[in-house]
């Protein structure tokens, strides 16, 4: 086992033992807070571009399997724990995390101070950084994290993506899954058209377990093309990066959007806000783990949420002649959803489709089917 070393922009040096594949990686070090579910975040899209750090002090303990990964390949940049477990023993597992990791090609250290390095982040804001088991030299390190691009500008969606269109198959979800209250009831199949911009499986699960039929397609398919498999409605995925530079996806949503009823979770909630005139920020650290309190503005309720975004939507820069507030962040009064006021479109800034993780927020998949219901389009 061979030592890794973490150095951040602000010239902090952190020094831990690897347990993942060898080599140098940069990215944007952040973290997050979830007691479970490690698999969801290494295969989360949405992860794309940082290095995270995990909160909960051991990781691994119970493996990994097949059945709860949320896309096809890890996305994350590297992986930062306090303590690895070497033993996993679960029923379930089909392998140990550190392999995993390696033959992914994923850097991964132990024995770093998380707390430490968690308390930096939430003083200082995320921070570039590199991971590297072939440089030991400290201003080496440094350098090449100040070099490396920020987070502010980059469409990362390109990069995680699926290139052509596909049908989604409900074979593939897993037997474990939360199962819907009336599955097939909703009287007809519904056809949806998915926009992948990062999106976990286990919406696409979620979906499907409501009777939808789902066609995934690639970020930058046009809205003409949507429009011409004639769908009952259109879902906005979550996805990485900064949402004000998927200028394509902003000007695709925005022909769309008084034509089929959409519906827009994390970045896909981001895009819609952008493409109805609104303006988005980044966020000082982020909101990532399983317990972020929401409250649901129309009815009262506090739905217990599971989150990642790094950007946010500025809620006052939301034209209020057409667009209504329907959620609200209870930690800092960020802006956790909106919904149009006289269109069946809306969305969360948050995961409903969590596993691990809340399922309070599932009922907005039931709005989804509830506007597809009621709504006529006038077919092309």
């Amino acid at each position: 086992m061979n030592d890794v070393k973490l150095a951040l922009e602000n010239g902090t040096v952190f020094t831990g033992t690897a347990f993942g594949a060898e080599g140098e990686i940069t990215g944007e070090v952040v973290f997050t807070t979830g007691m479970t579910g490690y698999q969801e975040v290494i295969t989360d899209p949405s992860y794309c571009g940082q290095i995270v750090t995990m909160t909960y002090p051991l990781i691994g303990n119970y493996g990994v399997n097949p059945s709860d990964v949320e896309s096809t390949r890890p996305w994350i940049s590297g992986l930062i724990v306090r303590e690895y477990c070497h033993t996993p023993s679960n029923f379930r597992a089909s392998e140990a995390l550190a392999d995993w990791l390696r033959r992914h090609g994923i850097i991964a250290v132990e024995g770093i101070d998380t707390r430490m390095l968690t308390r930096l982040i939430r003083e200082v804001g995320a921070l570039r950084g590199v991971l590297s088991t072939s440089d030991a030299d400290p201003e080496s390190l440094v350098r090449k994290a100040k070099a490396s691009p920020p987070m502010t500008g980059l469409d990362l969606t390109k990069q995680v993506t699926c290139h052509e269109p596909y049908t989604w198959n409900a074979p593939d979800a897993t037997p474990f899954a939360l199962q819907a209250p009336n599955p097939r009831g909703n009287g007809r199949e519904y056809h949806v058209v998915v926009y992948d911009y990062g999106v976990k499986r286990n919406i696409l699960r979620r979906l499907a377990s409501y009777g939808c039929r789902l066609t995934v397609v690639p970020s930058g398919f046009s809205a003409d093309e949507v429009l011409a498999m004639n769908p009952d409605g259109i879902f906005l995925s979550n996805g990485p990066g900064d949402p004000d530079a998927v200028k394509y996806a902003i000007e695709n949503i925005r022909r769309l959007v008084d034509k089929r009823p959409i519906f827009g979770i994390c970045l896909g909630h981001q895009l819609l806000a952008l493409a109805l005139g609104g303006k988005t920020y980044k966020l000082k650290f982020g909101h990532r783990g399983l317990n972020h309190p929401v409250k649901n503005l129309l009815t009262g309720e506090i739905e217990i949420t599971s989150q990642n975004h790094g950007f946010a939507v500025d809620s006052f820069s939301l034209p209020a002649a057409d667009v209504e507030i329907t959620h609200t962040n209870l930690n800092d009064g960020t802006n956790e959803g909106f919904r149009h006021r006289e269109l069946p479109v809306f969305c969360v800034q948050y995961h409903p489709e969590a596993s691990p993780g809340p399922h309070d927020s599932d009922y907005l998949f039931r709005e989804f089917i509830a506007r597809m219901k009621t709504y006529s389009p006038v077919r092309n």
